[in-house]
């Protein structure tokens, strides 16, 4: 079989673009957004939760235009671009008390999802300020927590969905190419991990309290430097 189009790993046949072709051409009135919210059902095209999936089809419309294959209806509107002039994390003040002792005594520990939350800028603030990356804004799907001991935040962290591609992690699952794809959506990063400068506490001990949290997953990754951390 002969395919005209390839796009983020998938070939495409003039008759799946003929489809799309049709889809616009039976839909004159309809934006590019309705066109392929269409598409997504048409094909199938949903993400595990059981949203469409817009954004990626939009790409993939855009694409087939710049390749001269379909043609779109003019743009409505263009969307402004969030990320273009993203502000730092407003700074937060919290208690600064130096805790040193066995992660046993400042327990029960409370955990919090924040995402979408009134805690969320707590949780970006920290990060900007203490962790050695800084904040950036995560991509894709993302979870958000903060650790309290009593009402003491002592820890945040970021769980981010997996990029589809990197050697050393694919090299150590040892999985297929088709293996990746059915399966990419088992994996959760830790994109950031922080305990507050000024809790000492074992890191390993909370390490695994936020892993727990994604016991449900099957593999989590996190990336160090060495030099840089005592484990």
């Amino acid at each position: 079989m002969s395919y005209s189009f390839r796009y983020r790993g998938r070939n495409y046949t003039q008759k799946d673009i003929d489809f799309v072709k049709q889809l616009i051409d039976e839909n004159p009135k309809d934006s590019r957004y309705a066109l392929s919210k269409k598409l997504c059902k048409r094909w199938g095209w949903v993400q595990a939760n059981g949203s469409l999936k817009d954004m990626v089809c939009r790409s993939f419309m855009l694409e087939l235009e710049r390749a001269g294959h379909i043609k779109l209806p003019a743009k409505r509107y263009t969307p402004k671009n969030p990320l273009a002039n993203r502000k730092k994390p407003p700074k937060c003040e919290v208690d600064q008390t130096l805790i040193h002792t066995k992660l046993s005594n400042i327990k029960p520990l409370s955990i919090y999802q924040v995402r979408r939350s009134k805690k969320e800028a707590l949780c970006n603030s920290l990060i900007e300020q203490y962790h050695y990356l800084g904040y950036t804004q995560p991509v894709g799907e993302h979870l958000k927590y903060l650790v309290y001991a009593k009402e003491r935040p002592v820890a945040c962290f970021t769980w981010s969905s997996a990029p589809r591609h990197i050697g050393c992690r694919d090299k150590y699952i040892g999985w297929n190419v088709k293996e990746r794809k059915s399966n990419i959506n088992l994996i959760a990063y830790n994109s950031r991990f922080l305990i507050l400068p000024w809790i000492n506490v074992t890191f390993r001990r909370f390490l695994s309290i936020c892993q727990w949290i994604f016991r449900c997953v099957t593999f989590s990754g996190q990336f160090n430097m060495p030099r840089s951390f005592k484990f």
